[in-house]
């Protein structure tokens, strides 16, 4: 499909139902996506909220479940990550978990309502041999879950993608964090030419991208719309835009943040929707600390998928209660499993 007509995006997850055409820009400006950023709040929304129904017509919520399958020992630098094994804290390394694990993980959170499984392993990049084995009989195994398989591995090779392509990975997931003129600031270990770059293999490979950010690392109005601005502007739309709010960890250099507004979450939420019509916003880190209220202005800003931190796949977990309830309350209708078939691409 052309992209003036419609998506370059997520028109081929059978269950996404993105319906509507708008128009898909690739050529923002920063003076036009702050103007958005700094409307009255209402006015914001609204907006987005216009755009998000005309497009996401069933207006139902994706429920994805994270699995950190390789904990620690990072050695990378990123600022706000307790993985980095540079910082003291607490997170102890641990070797890949096993396949039979995983995919005992996977059952547990298809079972609390997600359709969506990520796999994370805190690499710097993906080494060939049999561990990236094992992770491609992870894919694999989701796969006949019927349920969508993303990882998120660190760097990866044009012929890395291309085999967790084959074994049926869904998504690959790779945040840009911040602006390219903050990132230096954030993680000097690698540029962010590489993250682009990584991104761009992925997408060769035909695998759909999850791509977007953290905000309140300590950047300005400026940086939070130049990250939006570069995703909006990649030739393709990320068919996921993950939007973070930083979670201080004791022990990591960004510790002393100040926690982020919920309303700038919204802010942030809505901007990335007007951007990124067709794309699936994803309500991730830093939701736990939100109010019930602040999560549905999120939703109402064009939010359509939240995340389940891995603690929800133990049972009788309050934090996964506290979901079910604001979702029954708000009469908030989860994406159903595809469970009868694998969700074709």
């Amino acid at each position: 499909m052309s992209t003036t007509t419609g998506f370059t995006g997520h028109a081929h997850h059978a269950h996404s139902h993105a319906t509507a055409e708008v128009p898909l820009r690739h050529d923002w400006t920063l003076a036009e996506v702050k103007a958005l950023y700094e409307l009255p709040l209402l006015d914001l929304v609204y907006r987005a909220q216009t755009v998000h129904r005309s497009v996401w017509k069933e207006n139902k919520v994706q429920l994805c479940s994270l699995l950190s399958i390789k904990t620690g020992g990072c050695p990378e630098d990123c600022g706000y990550c307790p993985q980095a094994a540079r910082y003291k804290t607490g997170v102890q390394a641990e070797k890949l978990m096993s396949v039979p694990d995983v995919l005992d993980a996977a059952k547990k959170a298809r079972e609390a309502g997600a359709t969506r499984f990520c796999m994370g392993a805190a690499w710097r990049e993906v080494k060939d041999g049999p561990q990236f084995d094992s992770v491609l009989e992870m894919v694999r195994g989701v796969k006949t879950l019927g349920m969508e398989a993303c990882c998120t591995l660190g760097m990866v090779t044009d012929s890395q993608a291309r085999r967790l392509k084959e074994a049926g990975l869904d998504a690959y997931n790779h945040n840009l964090d911040t602006s390219e003129e903050k990132y230096g600031d954030i993680i000097s270990t690698r540029t962010y030419d590489d993250r682009l770059k990584t991104l761009a293999r992925v997408r060769d490979a035909g695998i759909g991208v999850c791509c977007g950010g953290i905000i309140g690392l300590g950047e300005s109005i400026d940086d939070r719309c130049q990250m939006l601005v570069t995703l909006a502007n990649q030739a393709h739309h990320p068919e996921s835009v993950p939007v973070n709010a930083l979670v201080p960890v004791e022990g990591t250099p960004l510790a002393k943040n100040a926690r982020v507004d919920s309303l700038d979450m919204v802010r942030t939420i809505a901007v990335a929707r007007l951007l990124m019509p067709a794309s699936m916003v994803r309500l991730s880190a830093g939701r736990q600390q939100m109010s019930d209220e602040a999560q549905l202005l999120c939703m109402m800003a064009g939010a359509n998928s939240v995340f389940f931190g891995e603690k929800l796949l133990t049972t009788g977990n309050p934090e996964f209660e506290q979901d079910m309830a604001l979702f029954e309350k708000a009469g908030v209708k989860p994406l159903e499993p595809n469970v009868d078939k694998p969700i074709s691409q």
